[in-house]
Parts: structure tokens; sequence; C-alpha cells
């Protein structure tokens, strides 16, 4: 018996774990494609569901879908992402998810004395902005926020964090 070549939506949404709205979704967006069938029924070749699990690890860690999409921009279609697909798309991400984690420790380590409220930690608070100086800086956050890193894959400048 030859291998299905083709999949149901259903069968993709059992398959890789995710609901039928949120192929639906992802395939409004461009991140995965299907065909209709004469029936007017999608299909989906056996590649999307390893194209799934990449949005889906990329999702858990915090990668917009937008930077998803544009990184598969660089995966041919009609094929599984291999290893070396694997490499390339996480090398991209890879500062951009440095950058988040280091953000993420100086958050956590500078809130361990003061939960943000402004009671009794109020002098040695982080998050206190006397008479406002740090406007002079710029607009939003200044504290506890680390400048993003820059870097360049093909024509796309990534940014995180910002």
């Amino acid at each position: 018996m030859a291998p299905v070549r083709e999949l149901t939506v259903g069968q993709v949404a059992v398959r890789s774990g995710v609901a039928v709205s949120a192929l639906h979704f992802y395939e409004a967006r461009g991140l995965i494609r299907s065909h209709r069938t004469s029936g007017n029924q999608r299909r989906y070749s056996r590649d999307v569901l390893r194209r799934v699990a990449i949005i889906r690890v990329a999702q858990e860690v915090g990668i917009p879908l937008a930077d998803i999409a544009a990184a598969f921009q660089s995966l041919p279609e009609g094929r599984t992402p291999t290893r070396e697909d694997w490499n390339l798309l996480s090398t991209a991400w890879r500062d951009g998810l440095d950058h988040k984690i280091s953000q993420l420790k100086k958050l956590r380590d500078g809130l361990t004395d003061c939960i943000g409220c402004g009671c009794m930690s109020i002098d040695r608070c982080p998050l206190r902005n006397k008479e406002d100086r740090l406007a002079r800086e710029g607009t939003g956050a200044r504290r506890l926020v680390l400048p993003s890193p820059r870097s360049r894959q093909g024509n796309r400048i990534w940014l995180f964090g910002t």
C-alpha cells in the first residue's frame, strides 16, 4: 500500500495537534498552502506537517508570525523542510532569542526586591523615574530594557525586543 500523499485539513489537525481554525489562519497568512479538490475540499501535501511543527516551536519561543512567514520565503515549496533548512531558520532567529533571554533575565533580576507598586521599596525601585528624568532619553520604557540588536539576513533587517 502506497503512503498517503495528501492530507485533509482534519488529518493535518490531528497529526499536528493544531486546531483546524489555526490551520486556516496559517494558510490565510501564507505560512502553509493547500489546494482544492474538485469537490472544493482542502488537501495538504505531507510537508505541511513539518512546517506546522516549525511554526509551533517558533511561536512557543516568541517569534512573531510575520518573522516566521518571512523565514519560510527562503524554503522551497512542495518538500519537507530538511535539517539544513531548520539550521538556516534557527540561526537567523538565534540573535533575537538571545536578546530576549537577556531582556527577561534583566527584568527578572531587577524586580527581585520590587514588584513595581511604589510602596516601601520606592527608593531602590528600578522602575522609579523621579521627576520624569528619563523623558530626555526618549519615549517608552527606558529602564530594564536592553537596546535591540540588529542583524542582516539577506535583505531583511531583523529587529527583536523593541
